[in-house]
């Protein structure tokens, strides 16, 4: 007769067996402790730039999404207690393990249409060079 201990709420098996890599957008469904005592789940989605440790039991992932224009990272440890469950949103195929150019390549891209926008004056209407800079920040991060 084998006696099984679970010394964790976590489900290793389940967590080792999540197949997400660098670039898969996934949504984390994190547990969270409200000022009354109540627990609820929020979710956190975004793209993958890094695993790192692989299986073991310090296992970590680090996912980035954009809100509100403003770039936003968390590290989650693949074996937390506070995360509910993992879902992959979607799938990608990329030739790096670690993405973290994708922090300087969102920069890029907005200060690239900043140089190519050159508009200043609008039908009807006159607006500054800030105005159309805000303007396209707001193309770029939708």
């Amino acid at each position: 007769m084998e006696t099984t201990i679970k010394l964790t709420p976590v489900d290793i098996d389940a967590r080792k067996a999540l197949d997400f890599s660098s670039g898969d957008v996934v949504r984390v469904w994190n547990k969270i402790k409200e000022a009354d005592g109540k627990t609820r789940l929020q979710a956190f989605e975004g793209m993958v730039l890094a695993r790192k440790h692989g299986t073991e039991i310090g296992a970590t992932f680090t996912v980035r999404k954009v809100a509100s224009g403003v770039g936003v990272e968390r590290v989650f440890p693949l074996f937390s207690v506070t995360i509910d469950k993992v879902e992959i949103v979607r799938r990608a195929r990329t030739r790096r393990s670690k993405l973290y150019y994708v922090r300087d390549k969102a920069l890029r891209d907005v200060r690239r249409k900043l140089k190519k926008d050159t508009r200043v004056v609008k039908k009807g209407s006159t607006t500054t060079v800030e105005a159309a800079a805000e303007e396209v920040v707001e193309e770029v991060t939708a």
